[in-house]
């Protein structure tokens, strides 16, 4: 009973709980669609569409993807962070039984709108190079503590271990910078089947930044 509590306690610090306790409140301000603008002869010009989430069926891969699309944006684009959590959505619960939860999860990793445009002064972009990813013991563990039904078919969690990068330019030279991260995605890989007809993974939630299953 007092290695299942912690357990419970782990997973409920690192986002798993949104999976068994069901999803969250909605967002107040949801993603919506790229901004249309207005060019000089008067014509609508749609923004790029900010880069998706890579599909695959193999979770490892997928994992991968994900935190690539997560850690990947421009400011010099002519997006905001609403268009890049938008387009990671696209990969999330068909069911939307974990969107919102999803939604607000991104949002963290993310800079927020007035941080955001004070990096597009600087000319400031991001990316992530992988490490290391694998399926962490207490994944195994919760699986184990969990009741029927109380995850989706084919859940699974992966640790990915990497390096965030970011460049810039400050007084007309450029500048970057390198900083240690971890965290868990957690998602699914359901067999193809009437309501997941593709058999594509999906992702369910994150942890919280550099607080990662192990």
């Amino acid at each position: 009973m007092i290695a299942a509590g912690i357990v419970l306690l782990l997973l409920i610090g690192v986002g798993v709980y949104g999976l068994i306790a069901g999803p969250h409140r909605p967002d107040p301000h949801p993603a919506g669609p790229a901004p249309m603008v207005t060019t000089p002869d008067g014509t609508g010009t749609t923004m790029p569409a900010a880069p998706g989430v890579v599909p695959s069926s193999d979770p490892d891969q997928f994992a991968r993807n994900v935190a690539e699309a997560l850690f990947g944006w421009d400011t010099g684009s002519g997006l905001m962070p609403l268009d890049y959590t938008a387009a990671i959505l696209k990969a999330g619960d068909p069911s939307g039984t974990e969107q919102a939860g999803l939604a607000s999860d991104i949002a963290t990793y993310l800079p927020t709108r007035e941080a955001w445009i004070e990096l597009r002064k600087y000319d400031t972009s991001q990316h992530l190079t992988i490490d290391r990813s694998y399926v962490p013991k207490a994944w195994g563990q919760a699986v184990q503590e969990a009741q029927p039904g109380q995850l989706p078919k084919g859940a699974t969690a992966v640790t990915i271990e990497g390096t965030r990068h970011r460049e810039g330019v400050w007084n007309g030279e450029p500048v970057t910078s390198e900083n240690s991260v971890s965290f868990t995605i957690f998602l699914a890989c359901p067999p193809p089947a009437p309501e997941f007809s593709t058999g594509l993974c999906h992702v369910l939630r994150l942890s919280q930044l550099d607080n990662p299953l192990h």
